[in-house]
C-alpha cells in the first residue's frame, strides 16, 4: 500500500490464512467418505494440506496419518489447484483447477473415484 502512514508488512501471497483454514476444516465435515475420522487442515506455503488417519489400512496398515489433498492458490493466475496424493508413486497429482476455493471442496468431499479418501 503506497502512502500509508503505518508499517505495512510484506506479504508474499494471501494464503495460507486462518479464515480459509477454518473454512476448509468446517466444509470437510460434509464429506461422504470416512466421516468417523477427524482430518487435519495444515497451512503450507501457498495453500493448505489435508491429512487424516488411514482407517481403511489400504495406505498405512498401522492407521497412521496419511496425505489426503493439497489446495494451492496460484496468485499469478488467480486460480486454486486441487491435488490428490498418488501413494504408490509418492507424488501429488493435479486433480482440478477452479477460480474459487469452495468449488474444489465439493469434489474433495464427494470423491466418487476414491482418489482422495482411500
Amino acid at each position: 500500500m503506497t502512502g500509508a502512514n503505518y508499517p505495512v508488512p510484506y506479504v508474499v501471497g494471501p494464503h495460507p490464512n486462518e479464515f480459509d483454514l477454518r473454512r476448509i476444516t468446517r466444509l470437510l465435515a460434509q464429506r461422504v467418505r470416512y466421516r468417523y475420522v477427524q482430518p487435519e487442515v495444515q497451512a503450507i506455503v501457498g495453500g493448505y494440506q489435508i491429512v487424516s488417519p488411514c482407517c481403511s489400512r489400504n495406505i498405512d496398515a498401522s492407521g497412521g496419518m496419511i496425505d489426503i489433498a493439497r489446495l494451492e492458490y496460484a496468485d499469478s493466475e488467480g486460480v486454486w489447484r486441487l491435488y490428490h496424493k498418488d501413494h504408490k508413486l509418492a507424488v501429488w497429482k493435479l486433480h482440478s483447477v477452479a477460480p474459487m476455493l469452495q468449488m474444489l471442496i465439493a469434489p474433495l468431499n464427494e470423491d466418487p473415484s476414491r482418489v482422495f479418501w482411500q
